[in-house]
């Protein structure tokens, strides 16, 4: 399905009803807004995982625009403020109150964006194993760890100079050690996703936004509950990059989630544990 959000055409994908039949009433399930990874990938690796939410919540996959099926081809709005915007567009265009935004990865960087810019829209925010900030040392210790000295000078390589036409080999190399599993062909779900590497080398590449960008001021000024998920084992937003975060969040608001055995993605590794966090929280988070 597609919107017209300030000025392109937004894909998006719907799983369960609003409102549904409690007995003598219709009873509100929260909204899940679903933000994913990349730049460049699209909503397909969170299916089919995220379905088994659709008895809780309804739970909406978007396509930030210019990936995915989404429109924008004009690199000057590939911006997380335009990325952020464009949450806050697509709910007031659909009628959407108080939503639990998701946001993955990269989708947690646009979930801070949006946090930051259009503060008590949402009912709650989930952070994803993403960071406030990029420590190129922190995460290069944390790809070695992973992988040992190799795998951090391959990482090194293509994040000191991300282009798109390094990409295919850093999925080869790399990103089998992003989650616990380490497949042979990368994350879940990732050969499912329409792929736009030059959305990547626009908004990663070098002396770009993903570099410069620092969300810490804003963590501490958040006036609803956020959950984090972290996976120990992830290399490209380590551990360190979670707990940051919670360090900057208001301690009353915060909840934060720490799966050992998971990489990058904790729904990934840890499918039903992650499924029961975010069940409690968006019990919590969600408008009565």
């Amino acid at each position: 399905m597609y919107v017209q959000v300030n000025g392109v055409r937004l894909f998006f994908d719907v799983e369960g009803i609003e409102w549904v039949p409690d007995g003598e009433r219709l009873r509100r399930k929260p909204t899940l807004i679903l933000l994913h990874g990349g730049p460049g990938f699209d909503h397909a690796t969170f299916k089919p995982t995220f379905s088994a939410l659709a008895d809780t919540a309804q739970v909406i996959y978007l396509d930030h625009r210019g990936q995915g099926r989404s429109g924008g081809d004009d690199r000057r709005h590939w911006t997380l403020d335009q990325w952020a915007d464009d949450v806050r567009g697509f709910c007031d265009a659909l009628g959407i109150e108080k939503p639990v935004v998701l946001g993955n990865s990269f989708g947690g960087m646009v979930a801070q964006a949006y946090a930051a810019r259009h503060p008590g829209h949402a009912a709650g925010i989930v952070l994803s194993s993403t960071a406030a900030r990029m420590d190129m040392d922190r995460m290069l210790a944390a790809f070695e760890r992973r992988g040992g000295p190799a795998i951090r000078a391959a990482a090194e390589d293509f994040w000191r100079d991300v282009r798109a036409d390094k990409m295919a080999e850093f999925t080869r190399v790399c990103m089998p050690y992003y989650t616990a599993a380490m497949p042979a062909d990368g994350l879940p779900g990732r050969a499912r996703c329409i792929m736009k590497p030059e959305v990547l080398e626009h908004f990663s590449g070098r002396g770009r936004e993903m570099w410069a960008m620092d969300f810490r001021p804003h963590l501490g000024r958040i006036q609803v509950p956020v959950l984090v998920l972290a996976g120990a084992l992830d290399p490209v937003t380590p551990i360190e990059a979670a707990e940051e975060i919670v360090a900057h969040l208001p301690p009353a608001l915060c909840r934060y989630a720490r799966f050992d055995h998971c990489g990058h993605g904790t729904f990934r590794d840890d499918p039903a544990g992650t499924m029961a966090v975010l069940r409690e929280f968006l019990a919590l988070a969600a408008p009565a």
